[in-house]
């Protein structure tokens, strides 16, 4: 650009520096291309927005492949002037995945470690959410369109335990599923600093968090509506094309 109107690149910088402009920063995005996207967004929110009576809604998803990652040297604690530092380089000690269901009244989470994320440890999680939940309360629950949540094995237990509704987000729309902002805090909170020995110990790290998220939750406040939703996304289709059909 310099080149281009006859300025020096210090010039460039300066002026970009001074509007806040970062061009070499790049935002990604996504958008649905789910055919059921309206349905599923007026379903979903209905149930943040209007929960149903004598039943409980649960966000759902797994956190997989989270890695045990010990540093290769010891970590240096912060001091003044000085912050905290550990090494760029660390080693794997394996994995586990993280199920977890969060109550969007009330911020509490049910939550449970498992070698894999395979059907059957999803048949186990749901075995769990209806063993914790009180045998009075519907369950409604809130998931995504992994191919395990509609594994057959899994429809064949659903059927037989009629007090779960299962409710799936619209492709590419992690944004509406609450447990991720609850996965978020985790991965900040206490997955990203932790040196972690083995998976015993990084299983023992995420059930204390756990714990001590439940002892004092703080459900998320959902304010957007399912209209709100509807008419940014079709701005966004709407200049998404038009870019489109430029190029």
């Amino acid at each position: 650009m310099a080149t281009e109107v006859g300025v020096s690149p210090a010039t460039v910088q300066r002026i970009w520096s001074d509007l806040g402009l970062k061009p070499h920063l790049v935002n990604s995005f996504k958008v649905s291309n789910d055919p059921k996207f309206t349905d599923k967004v007026i379903d979903v929110v209905g149930l943040y927005l209007n929960p149903p009576e004598k039943a409980v809604v649960l966000c759902m998803d797994e956190k997989s492949q989270i890695q045990a990652l010990d540093r290769t040297q010891a970590t240096l604690p912060m001091i003044r002037g000085r912050a905290g530092t550990m090494t760029h380089d660390y080693k794997r000690n394996g994995t586990t995945t993280l199920f977890a269901a969060l109550d969007v009244l009330t911020g509490t989470v049910i939550g449970q470690c498992l070698p894999r994320h395979r059907h059957e440890e999803f048949l186990k999680f749901l075995t769990t959410i209806d063993r914790e939940v009180p045998t009075d309360l519907q369950i409604h629950l809130i998931l995504d369109n992994y191919s395990t949540h509609k594994h057959k094995d899994v429809a064949a237990w659903l059927a037989k335990h009629p007090r779960f509704h299962l409710h799936f987000t619209p492709t590419s729309s992690s944004w509406l599923n609450q447990v991720e902002r609850w996965f978020r805090d985790l991965t900040d909170k206490n997955l990203r600093r932790g040196i972690f020995g083995s998976v015993p110990d990084l299983i023992a790290s995420i059930e204390s968090y756990l714990a001590a998220s439940n002892a004092n939750p703080k459900p998320y406040l959902w304010t957007a509506t399912a209209e709100s939703i509807l008419a940014k996304v079709a701005r966004a289709r709407a200049t998404l094309t038009e870019v489109t059909n430029q190029n």
